[in-house]
């Protein structure tokens, strides 16, 4: 069953490339105690997740954070290393938390994986936006279609808060 508003996010581990390489950080370490942004795409580079998602919430960062925004990050089933290399060839390291989930064990977790194995991808996550206050669910909007980031983002997500 997926996670819904008003579920505890699981304090499951993601990868994150730290200055000394690869580390692991809890979701509690990130989210707990802060009103948080989560957004999640089926595959770094992937053209709907690379030109159009993670630039949206880049560009509106600053209007995210004036809304009370502690934290905005991206989730997705990709290694730490190809989720690395996203965010410098983007230009949003160091401003949007890039959080490798390789096993999509977090997309398992809160019920969102996405069987992308017709394409050639394995299990994925599906696309989706949660607005979190301490690690509560407060809003997620969830796409039908992996090729859709319309109800997941940032402009959409700002108009509600």
């Amino acid at each position: 069953m997926a996670i819904e508003v008003g579920s505890r996010l699981p304090n499951t581990t993601f990868r994150t490339m730290g200055p000394d390489g690869p580390a692991t950080v809890m979701a509690d370490e990130l989210f707990a105690g802060k009103k948080a942004v989560l957004f999640a795409v089926p595959g770094a580079f992937t053209p709907t997740c690379h030109r159009n998602h993670l630039p949206g919430y880049l560009k509106n960062l600053d209007a995210l954070q004036a809304k009370g925004v502690d934290v905005v990050a991206v989730t997705s089933v990709n290694d730490v290393f190809v989720m690395d290399v996203w965010a410098e060839a983007t230009g949003a390291k160091g401003k949007i938390e890039f959080l490798s989930d390789g096993n999509a064990d977090f997309a398992k977790a809160v019920g969102l994986e996405l069987d992308a194995s017709g394409g050639g991808l394995g299990v994925r996550s599906k696309r989706y936006v949660m607005l979190l206050d301490d690690m509560v669910v407060t809003s997620l909007a969830v796409e039908d279609s992996p090729g859709k980031a319309d109800l997941s983002s940032a402009e959409r997500l700002l108009e509600s808060l």
